[in-house]
């Protein structure tokens, strides 16, 4: 990035609350993927789908909270609405063919080397979507092996998700990693944003005009953030995941006819 750009317009604070949601969705849907895997397959396609919604509008929400400290010195910059929700469908969308992949199919060599690259390629796709969004007084310009480079970061970042969605088991390994694959897609966003090069072409009277992102992205990041919480009330009161930490696979099964009668 040229000198007139700031990432870090807040300091730690849109970096740090990235990563954590980043992590928390992550977190919360790797224990979606596993209530189908572990705990029995009633309800697997909803299970599924909640899981990969909430990576999803995780890694989008992550995003555009780091894009919250983007400025360009003396540059305003809006974005446009509708690309901004299509790269949340593409976010969504791309990890919901991922998990289903790998939710039927299982991690095996086949079904990781074909989810995962589509996965972390949507996941890129949903990013520079996201850039392209963004308006401004200028023009983009990319480097060619940065931007190759966080593409494989995506990649790599998808596939290990994908296999940890159908091995990892347990509240506290699914924490665990949520925090690496949290670590790896913030990354993917910090590694992208070093490819980008801006050169405005401003007059002096098109500087300071437009809307400022924080009062845009700010409203549009409450719809995801709402859902993520649902999903986690969700997660944290299903009795089948509750009885499969608690105690061991007999007492996770045990359990299941007892959600049947009470639900």
């Amino acid at each position: 990035m040229n000198h007139d750009v700031d990432g870090f317009r807040f300091g730690l604070v849109t970096p740090v609350a990235a990563y954590l949601m980043a992590w928390l969705s992550s977190a919360l849907g790797l224990r979606c993927i596993v209530r189908t895997v572990h705990h029995g397959h009633r309800g697997k396609s909803g299970w599924l789908i909640l899981g990969a919604a909430s990576i999803g509008c995780g890694i989008w929400t992550m995003h555009f909270i780091a894009m919250l400290g983007f400025t360009i010195d003396r540059i305003d910059l809006t974005y446009d609405v509708g690309l901004t929700v299509l790269s949340l469908v593409i976010a969504i969308v791309v990890v919901s063919i991922g998990v289903f992949v790998v939710g039927h199919l299982g991690a095996t060599r086949w079904t990781l080397g074909v989810a995962g690259p589509v996965t972390g390629l949507g996941v890129s796709a949903m990013h520079y979507t996201g850039m392209h969004a963004m308006h401004f007084h200028g023009s983009l310009r990319f480097d060619t092996v940065t931007v190759v480079l966080s593409v494989l970061i995506a990649v790599g970042a998808a596939t290990a998700a994908l296999w940890a969605a159908v091995t990892v088991r347990g509240l506290m390994p699914a924490l665990a990693a949520g925090l690496v694959m949290a670590a790896a897609v913030t990354g993917m966003h910090y590694t992208a944003m070093a490819a980008v090069s801006f050169h405005p072409t401003a007059t002096a009277a098109d500087l300071h005009t437009g809307q400022s992102p924080l009062s845009l992205l700010l409203p549009m990041l409450i719809g995801p953030m709402f859902f993520l919480f649902l999903a986690a009330w969700i997660v944290m009161f299903d009795p089948l995941l509750v009885a499969g930490d608690s105690g061991s696979s007999r007492t996770a099964s045990a359990a299941a006819p007892t959600a049947r009668l009470h639900p």
